[in-house]
C-alpha cells in the first residue's frame, strides 16, 4: 500500500478545487517504490484502476529512438477514491510471457467488454518493429495472458481504446521518432525514415495518429487503420512544422457533453494538447493546451471521470530527475462553461 499525499485533497478554502492548489501545493507521486509512467486510468467496478508503464534503469544511452526506455513488464494499481490508498496488484504481464515480443513494453491501455478485461500494449518484435499486443484477464487487476501474435495490421506505439455509448470500441495509436510512426508513411515499413519526414516537408500536413474500429471480440481491428485529422480553426490540417500543436504521441479519447475530445502530446515541445470533434473518427479542431511541460520533458496522460469530477493522470520525473525514470501523478481537470479545458501549469 502507498499513501497518496493528503495535501492533494487539502482543497483551497472555499474553492473545493484541486486546480486552485496548483501554485500552492506540489502534487505528490502516486507510486514511490517503482518508477511508473504513461498512466492509463479507468473506472472499473467503482474503483480507479491505473495501467502505467514501468520505468527501469537499463544504463542505455539516451537517443531519439528511445533506446533508454527499456521497460519489460507491467504493474496494475487501484484506488477506491482520489486521495485514498494506492494498491499495487503486482506484476501482471512480463515480456518473457509474450511469445512475439522482444523488448520495450511501452505505454499500455486497458478496456472491458464481454466479461473480459483487455490490456493493450506496444512492444518491439524480434525484428525490432513496434507492434500492438493484447492480453486478457477476468479481473481488472490481472494477471493478463497475452495473445500469441500482435494485432494484425498494428504498428507503432501508445494504444488507447475508447468505448462509445453505443458499445463500439476504437483504438487510437501512434508515436513519431522512437515510436516509428514516420516509417509507415508510405503504407509499408521503411527503416530509413528515422525521426520525421525531414526537410522539405515542413509545409505538408503533419503526421497523424491512427484509429480503427475494434472487432467484437476486441482482439483485432474491424477495418484498416485510418488517419486522425487535426484541423486549425479555418478547417486546414495542422502542418508538420507546427510543433506546438501537431500530434506527436500519447493519444487519448474521452467524451464530454456529446463531444469527442482527442488529446495528445506534442513531443519535442512537451505540451499536452486537445482537439474537439463530433465523431470518434474526427476530424478534430484544435482547441488548446491542457497542460504545459512537466519536469522531465516527456508527457503522456489519461483523462477519466470519477464521482462527478474529471481527473488528469500524467507523469513527471520529480523523484529521479531523469527523463526515463518517471512517476505518475493525478490532479483535477477543470473546464469553463463552454466545455473548454483550463490549462494547467504543473
Amino acid at each position: 500500500m502507498i499513501s497518496f499525499n493528503k495535501l492533494l485533497i487539502a482543497f483551497a478554502a472555499g474553492t473545493g478545487s484541486l486546480y486552485a492548489q496548483n501554485d500552492a501545493v506540489k502534487i505528490q507521486p502516486l507510486v514511490t517504490d517503482l518508477y511508473t509512467a504513461d498512466p492509463s486510468a479507468h473506472v472499473f467496478n467503482g474503483k480507479i484502476y491505473i495501467y502505467p508503464s514501468h520505468d527501469v534503469e537499463a544504463h542505455v544511452a539516451q537517443d531519439d529512438e528511445g533506446g533508454h526506455f527499456q521497460m519489460r513488464d507491467y504493474h496494475v494499481y487501484s484506488m477506491d477514491k482520489i486521495g485514498g490508498k494506492v494498491t499495487d496488484h503486482g506484476r501482471v504481464l512480463d515480456v518473457k510471457d509474450v511469445p512475439w515480443a522482444d523488448k520495450q513494453m511501452w505505454a499500455p491501455d486497458a478496456a472491458f467488454k464481454n466479461g473480459t478485461y483487455y490490456l493493450y500494449f506496444p512492444a518491439k518484435d524480434k525484428q525490432g518493429i513496434f507492434r500492438i499486443g493484447v492480453a486478457t484477464s477476468k479481473s481488472p487487476s490481472g494477471p493478463f495472458k497475452a495473445q500469441p501474435e500482435p494485432i494484425a495490421g498494428s504498428y507503432s506505439i501508445d494504444p488507447a481504446v475508447f468505448t462509445d455509448a453505443d458499445g463500439k470500441s476504437y483504438m487510437y495509436l501512434g508515436g513519431i521518432w522512437g515510436g516509428q510512426l514516420q516509417r509507415w508513411h508510405s503504407g509499408t515499413y521503411d527503416k530509413t525514415l528515422m525521426t520525421d519526414l525531414g526537410k522539405g516537408h515542413e509545409n505538408e500536413s503533419a503526421l497523424s495518429a491512427k484509429v480503427a474500429l475494434m472487432s467484437g471480440d476486441m482482439l483485432s481491428f474491424a477495418e484498416p487503420l485510418r488517419d486522425v485529422q487535426i484541423l486549425d480553426t479555418n478547417g486546414k490540417p495542422l502542418l508538420a512544422a507546427d510543433n506546438d500543436r501537431r500530434f506527436f504521441e500519447g493519444a487519448w479519447m474521452h467524451k464530454y457533453n456529446g463531444k469527442y475530445y482527442f488529446s495528445y502530446s506534442t513531443g519535442d515541445t512537451h505540451l499536452l494538447c486537445y482537439a474537439e470533434g463530433s465523431s470518434p473518427y474526427g476530424p478534430f479542431t484544435y482547441k488548446g493546451v491542457i497542460m504545459n511541460p512537466v519536469e522531465g520533458w516527456t508527457t503522456h496522460h489519461s483523462i477519466v471521470e470519477f464521482d462527478g469530477k474529471w481527473y488528469l493522470f500524467y507523469h513527471d520525473s520529480a523523484l529521479s530527475g531523469k527523463t526515463h525514470l518517471r512517476n505518475v501523478k493525478v490532479r483535477e481537470l477543470l473546464r469553463d462553461e463552454a466545455g473548454n479545458i483550463k490549462t494547467i501549469n504543473p
